[in-house]
């Protein structure tokens, strides 16, 4: 399985010059928790929730203090076509949650974590789902036991 399979796209951008306020209105807006920082095709860092909340907050930084001074950067990435074992050790060594998909230099999306455990869990169900059906109908078949009454 390839990064691309699991992946999200198209990944939401922000220009360099955007002020952490409206990257955080764009994160609320669409339910996420990283914006890729871009200028046109160019990928500069990732901000992320965590960033507003430990740089801004924090920090008390001001709201409109550019995304290019409270980003992540240099950005780790994986790309499209890399194995998943890519990104899972990518995460394992690094501790980052989410990480931009490149193609060809290009950010063509996000893998985060939690869809790395959402794809574990539907394979752990893919293998319990025949198991569990297997068991129930043994214990279907086997008479229960007798109730001795005094």
């Amino acid at each position: 399985m390839r990064v691309s399979d699991l992946m999200i796209s198209p990944p939401m951008t922000v220009p360099p010059d955007s002020t952490a306020a409206e990257a955080a209105r764009l994160m609320a807006d669409r339910a996420i928790g990283c914006v890729l920082v871009a200028d046109g095709q160019t990928l500069l860092g990732v901000l992320t929730d965590r960033d507003l909340v430990v740089r801004v907050l924090a920090d008390g930084a001001d709201a409109d203090t550019s995304v290019s001074r409270l980003m992540s950067a240099p950005p780790l990435t994986v790309d499209a076509d890399d194995e998943l074992n890519a990104a899972y050790r990518t995460f394992r060594r690094t501790g980052v949650r989410r990480l931009p998909v490149l193609r060809d230099g290009v950010p063509v999306g996000v893998i985060t974590v939690d869809d790395l455990f959402l794809d574990v869990l539907q394979h752990f169900t893919d293998l319990l789902g025949p198991v569990s059906r297997s068991t129930l109908h043994e214990e279907a078949a086997v008479p229960p036991p007798e109730r001795i009454t005094p």
